[in-house]
């Protein structure tokens, strides 16, 4: 009786987590326009499959949801859309772009990046 409360746990989590990555089209992987017109806008560019790019998913999924309507937060997966990658640039996956509200871009992380870290760059970037 234990395993069973302890499976259906386990597939209640995993449903409630899929539906969460799934819950903003931003996030969803998918190419983006970005930078979002006048927001500060973070795009995570990644795989779903990579490790580091693995742990930054529940640091995207907890932002999007936290800074929705004042700083977009956009993840592409650039395992299924190769081009992404060289439009942006990218030498390494994960790779954090930040861009002001005018649409410039400011700054670049390489690697996993802290939800912690990615609040202080947005709030120096002025998102209340």
């Amino acid at each position: 009786m234990k395993f069973l409360r302890l499976l259906l746990a386990v597939l209640f989590l995993a449903s409630a987590s899929q539906a969460l990555a799934t819950s903003s089209p931003l996030i969803s992987g998918d190419p983006q326009e970005v930078p979002l017109k006048g927001m500060v806008t973070m795009v995570d560019i990644g795989a779903k499959a990579c490790i580091p790019c693995k742990m930054m998913i529940p640091v995207i999924e907890a932002l999007s949801a936290e800074y929705e309507g004042r700083a977009g937060i956009v993840f592409i997966d650039v395992w299924k859309n190769p081009n992404e990658a060289e439009k942006f640039g990218i030498r390494a996956i994960p790779t954090q772009v930040f861009y002001d509200k005018d649409g410039k871009e400011v700054m670049r992380h390489e690697g996993f990046f802290s939800k912690e870290e990615i609040i202080k760059v947005l709030t120096k970037l002025e998102v209340q």
